[in-house]
């Protein structure tokens, strides 16, 4: 009887060890992939991704790749990961050392891969941190840092709630912007703008960086040019605490997510399907033209406080009612 018992519980730890193992190899399964990101270029030209892990997460399987106009790529990302995404555009090596630099979202690595390098303003970004707080997804697409081209975030599955829905900025902004933070290349200062820079990237200025005193929602409250981004594009964050329009959420471990560079194909300066050699475009990042100067107050950049602001509110008024009725 003893034996017999023996060999009862022998059995059963080995069974329980092997449901531990199962549960362990599923647990792991699942942790190796939360969610699946699907990167497609709709634009006229070709444009190349950034992917940055933020501190302390799993990186992914590759940091920046070239996606052809029509392309698309999968990437795969773990459970708990963090981090940002953008669209660097009018990218070369340069032919003496075969240096790799972009004309905007550049990120200093010189090389197509990031290698842990973030975008330079201004640039457009996607944002997410997976299997967050209450078992959700959160994402969102920032304009904090400025604007350089259109994208949209499409979750695999949307419920009526209204957070669990697309986000992005469908809108071409860059020949709207505003000429305070109009970016254009050196090699063309008074051609298209490339770019449309954020008012603290212009300025510098804690009341638009919402730094110092205004380092909180109660004193940072949106600008005329906050203003302007978020009239076009309502459901990006346009300044620092736009959270409560801007910030969605999905089911963990449920959802994949589709990010689109020019998701509606809008008219846009850059869409001629010329590279940047042919346009004759300077690729270097460190040779862009900003106009209305480079830090300070509009005032003190030689912009009027008025004529600014007529200016931005021209600019939101002739894209408006496109971005608004892209996105419904």
């Amino acid at each position: 009887m003893a034996a017999a018992a023996g060999g009862t519980s022998s059995r059963s730890s080995s069974l329980l060890a092997m449901v531990f193992v199962a549960v362990a190899v599923l647990a792991r399964a699942q942790g190796e992939r939360a969610a699946t990101f699907t990167i497609t270029n709709n634009c006229a030209y070709t444009v190349w991704p950034g992917l940055l892990s933020s501190a302390g997460s799993a990186p992914l399987s590759t940091t920046g790749f070239a996606l052809a106009p029509g392309a698309s790529q999968a990437v795969p990302a773990p459970s708990g990961w963090s981090g940002r995404m953008w669209g660097r555009t009018l990218c070369a090596a340069d032919g003496a050392g075969a240096k790799f630099s972009c004309a905007t979202g550049d990120c200093g690595s010189g090389d197509v891969q990031c290698n842990g390098g973030g975008a330079a303003p201004p640039a457009t970004l996607a944002e997410f941190t997976l299997d967050g707080s209450g078992g959700l997804d959160f994402f969102d697409v920032s304009l904090v840092d400025g604007y350089n081209l259109p994208m949209l975030i499409t979750p695999s599955a949307t419920s009526g709630s209204g957070k669990c829905a697309a986000t992005g900025c469908v809108a071409e902004l860059n020949g709207a912007c505003p000429a305070d933070l109009r970016v254009a290349s050196a090699s063309s200062a008074s051609g298209p703008a490339v770019a449309c820079r954020s008012a603290c990237e212009a300025f510098g200025s804690a009341e638009y960086c919402c730094s110092g005193a205004y380092g909180n929602p109660n004193t940072c409250r949106p600008s005329a040019y906050s203003e302007f981004f978020k009239a076009a594009c309502p459901r990006a964050y346009s300044y620092a605490y736009d959270d409560s329009t801007s910030t969605f959420t999905c089911a963990a471990g449920a959802t994949d997510y589709a990010i689109t560079f020019c998701p509606a194909a809008p008219t846009s300066v850059k869409s001629s399907g010329q590279n940047p050699q042919a346009a004759g475009l300077q690729q270097l990042n460190d040779t862009m033209v900003y106009f209305g100067g480079g830090g300070g107050s509009p005032q003190s950049s030689g912009a009027t406080t008025t004529s600014a602001y007529s200016s931005i509110a021209a600019a939101v008024f002739s894209v408006a009612a496109v971005a608004l009725a892209a996105l419904l």
